[in-house]
């Protein structure tokens, strides 16, 4: 129970008919369930149970009226006396929003501060009426991590997951990249998968037994977010995101369902070694294809009709990827056999290439070899899996 602030030692009213300042506690202990003992006004979320200077437990809450308890006062004039300090006419502030309020009533009147109250409540009880399974351990990973306004920041990866998912802890695993060089060299590629496999053994895989569920957030070279993929595998419950650069900035998929068909095409001559062009994101040329593997290469191709960076909204589309990608591999296991290796050249979003990291079942599969485009030298083989 919240201790006495000074709003609450007004006289208790002696009848019925009297009006005063007094909240009566029934509605005092339903503002501050409504509220989680935080403000209200919208972007202060504030805790008002302890002091932000001594972090000592402290009642600094303040119960503002949205229509003015006086007659002369802001917002005054609309609510009937007897309602003044109904719930309805409440709303948990700080002091110092409540002093803005009142200074500015023109800039917020009460139909604005009705909208805040309702957003903030609805919030608090959408938040605690989360099913305690619906926890997900964070993963971060990518060469930006810990950068300021970095786009892998795990309030932002918090926001995306809400409602469907909340974080199981404040911190997120952060596999972070570690090697500075360029990415077209056979050092940088070895080095940062067997970093990223360490790291994964380290941090993932010894809380496998512990943790339900997992959502991972990837921002890196395409052929290392296969790898993490397939460190993962599809045996782990995890949710894997997008980062969304229209029309903002964001991690949170759509809220609407997007259907899109994904085009898989077989090669004429399937006689050749076997390679995979993933055109998603954008196009590839086969002469490159041909300039890497000779003429000879039975090239099958995964795409979409309007390959584009953007194109990747919604979690019905990665769940469609994902079952187009697996068609096609089964297709080229059954024409090339499963010895001889298949060669990725991928142009495609970061979910995608986690989610085609994860589908691979390493025992019956080829092995794969992907390779990294790089302009004007074409593709260079980065990683084997």
């Amino acid at each position: 129970m919240p201790s006495k602030s000074k709003t609450d030692t007004a006289t208790d009213p002696t009848t019925p008919s009297e009006v005063t300042r007094y909240v009566p506690r029934p509605v005092q202990n339903l503002l501050w369930g409504r509220a989680a003992g935080r403000c209200a006004f919208s972007g202060c979320n504030r805790p008002l149970y302890k002091s932000p200077v001594t972090q000592e437990s402290v009642n600094i809450a303040e119960k503002a009226h949205i229509w003015a308890f006086a007659a002369g006062g802001p917002r005054a004039g609309r609510t009937r006396n007897e309602a003044l300090n109904d719930i309805d006419n409440l709303m948990l502030v700080c002091h110092d929003c409540h002093c803005k309020i009142d200074k500015n009533s023109e800039k917020y009147p009460a139909e604005l501060l009705q909208q805040m109250k309702a957003a903030h409540e609805g919030r608090i009880s959408l938040v605690t009426g989360i099913d305690p399974k619906r926890a997900s351990r964070v993963v971060l990973f990518g060469a930006s991590i810990g950068a300021e306004k970095s786009p892998l920041d795990k309030d932002r990866a918090h926001q995306a997951m809400f409602p469907l998912r909340f974080p199981a802890t404040e911190d997120p695993i952060k596999l972070s990249m570690s090697w500075a060089g360029r990415d077209n060299t056979d050092t940088y590629w070895a080095t940062e998968s067997a970093n990223l496999t360490s790291e994964f053994d380290a941090q993932v895989r010894s809380q496998t037994a512990q943790v339900e569920h997992w959502s991972v957030f990837g921002l890196a070279p395409i052929p290392l977010l296969v790898l993490l993929g397939t460190l993962f595998t599809d045996k782990l419950n995890a949710d894997v995101y997008q980062l969304q650069r229209e029309p903002f900035q964001s991690w949170s998929w759509s809220d609407t369902s997007i259907d899109t068909e994904f085009h898989v095409t077989p090669p004429q001559n399937q006689s050749g070694p076997a390679a995979l062009v993933i055109s998603l994101s954008d196009r590839i040329s086969h002469d490159r294809i041909f300039k890497v593997m000779g003429q000879t290469a039975s090239i099958w191709e995964l795409s979409v009709a309007e390959p584009n960076n953007d194109f990747l909204k919604s979690r019905e589309q990665l769940s469609a990827f994902r079952t187009a990608a697996k068609r096609i591999i089964r297709e080229i296991a059954s024409v090339h056999g499963r010895e001889q290796p298949l060669k990725i050249f991928p142009a495609m979003p970061v979910a995608c290439a986690i989610e085609l990291g994860r589908i691979r079942m390493p025992k019956a599969e080829m092995p794969w070899e992907i390779f990294d485009q790089r302009q004007p030298d074409g593709f260079v083989r980065a990683l084997v899996v």
